[in-house]
């Protein structure tokens, strides 16, 4: 295979997938091309595998797509108007590719864009599991080299960015209850912990409640859940009964913060919130986050490493996305992909 091809996973349609060749990226005006190193799977990787993901109903994204937005890797070529300095440096980058015009990106929300891409989600834009990544360059964010941020912890900055930014939102807080011990749910954990916060985790599987024990985090049932008072609680999860679970939770006065997304309509008795004087907070993605979480790793305060259970090449994706796992991965829930492999 030449320069002109990249290996990349595909999902033609639901359940169905491969890796093929597709023509290699060319860096245009203000973008640059990264050689991935790595790139992790998530749960709505899975929901564009199994055909359940919203934007496949609304026509925000359709089949055959390429998925991927937690990644890392080396800047190999960029555009003639963008820096030459950017050649050859490791980064991540943003998921959210705003246009760039509206009131939203202007006040710096790109990532509420009515009209962005969304880099392995949202029209069309080729995602992270293949060889190589067309990136604006306004999205990329460096990765230090002293102390290094390796790629496995650059592919780890994404979703610790949505903990930083959810982790953010339930601030202050001496005591939180994340609902949910996922790999987001579990950074939220480990985010809030770095800032001197309690930590509690609400989940249900044994095995992922042992898990959350494993990283020094006490770890309940609904039905083991001591009557503590929960300053702030984070819903990480997708069951749609949880997020009423969390306002009935917190402490009046506290904090609830949204991250999970459920397959159908969470309801919450807004009577609640008015009587207990809750504070809602809603968090999309991780923008804004990114520098925030960057830093955590490079300084040490956080380390992600834990939370992933393998490293597998492209030809094992679409088991990884079915639910098929080995028995040796243990029960960390994060899968990591090198696309070179």
């Amino acid at each position: 295979m030449g320069n002109a091809t990249v290996r990349a996973f595909v999902i033609a349609g639901p359940g169905r997938a491969e890796v093929r060749d597709a023509p290699a990226p060319v860096p245009g005006p203000g973008e640059a091309v990264v050689d991935v190193e790595r790139c992790g799977v998530c749960g709505t990787d899975a929901e564009f595998f199994s055909g359940e993901m919203t934007y496949l109903h609304t026509g925000e994204a359709v089949y055959p797509m390429r998925i991927g937005h937690e990644w890392a890797g080396v800047v190999s070529a960029a555009g003639s108007d963008v820096d030459g300095s950017w050649v050859g440096r490791r980064v991540t980058g943003d998921t959210m590719l705003g246009c760039g015009r509206c009131t939203r990106c202007v006040g710096g929300r790109q990532h509420l864009c009515a009209e962005r891409h969304e880099i392995g989600i949202r029209r069309g834009w080729p995602g992270a599991l293949a060889t190589r990544l067309p990136v604006p360059v306004r999205a990329l964010h460096e990765l230090p080299v002293d102390p290094p941020v390796d790629a496995e912890l650059g592919a780890l900055v994404e979703p610790g960015a949505n903990a930083v930014r959810a982790v953010r939102a339930a601030l202050p807080a001496e005591r939180l209850l994340v609902v949910g011990p996922g790999t987001i749910g579990l950074l939220c954990a480990l985010f809030a912990a770095a800032e001197g916060v309690e930590v509690h985790l609400l989940g249900l599987t044994p095995s992922s409640l042992e898990f959350a024990r494993s990283l020094g985090f006490p770890a309940w049932t609904a039905a083991e859940l001591p009557a503590l008072p929960f300053d702030a609680v984070i819903d990480a999860s997708n069951a749609p009964s949880l997020p009423a679970r969390a306002v009935a939770l917190v402490e009046p006065g506290g904090r609830v913060v949204l991250i999970g997304i459920a397959g159908e309509p969470s309801v919450v008795d807004s009577r609640s919130l008015v009587l207990k004087d809750v504070t809602a907070v809603g968090v999309l993605s991780g923008s804004g986050g990114l520098a925030g979480a960057i830093e955590r790793y490079a300084s040490g305060a956080v380390d992600p490493r834990p939370l992933v259970a393998a490293t597998v090449g492209l030809d094992e994706v679409a088991d990884v996305l079915a639910g098929r796992r080995r028995p040796e991965w243990g029960a960390a829930p994060k899968i990591h992909v090198d696309p070179r492999r």
